[in-house]
């Protein structure tokens, strides 16, 4: 059994093949991969479905202000207004979203921000 040990221990030397260096700034440098093992070759390829205006798609021409439960989902539970990457609305859409959301909290539709 010690036979078989002592070739494994001389093979950990530098010059041997089995083990890659990092480059500078170690595992997780600039010049090494990355910190869990060596560079992926390859790239995956994910497309990422686009998001589309819901309000397009019904083909709005007027966010009323009054329905609360449209608006709702558009609000964080502290009261702030989701952007634009987040809800997929289009830029027409995202202002009126904007004014709608704010006279319905200005009214007491919707809350400003969440009860603690």
């Amino acid at each position: 059994m010690a036979e078989e040990n002592a070739p494994m221990q001389q093979s950990h030397g530098p010059s041997s093949g089995g083990m890659r260096s990092s480059g500078p700034g170690g595992p997780g440098g600039p010049g090494g991969g990355r910190p869990g093992g060596p560079a992926k070759r390859g790239k995956r390829s994910f497309v990422r479905k686009k998001k589309v205006c819901r309000f397009c798609v019904d083909k709005a021409d007027f966010i009323d202000y009054k329905k609360a439960e449209i608006l709702a989902p558009f609000i964080q539970e502290r009261g702030k207004i989701l952007p634009r990457r987040m809800t997929g609305t289009c830029s027409r859409h995202q202002r009126w979203l904007t004014v709608a959301i704010k006279r319905a909290q200005n009214i007491a539709l919707l809350p400003f921000a969440a009860e603690l």
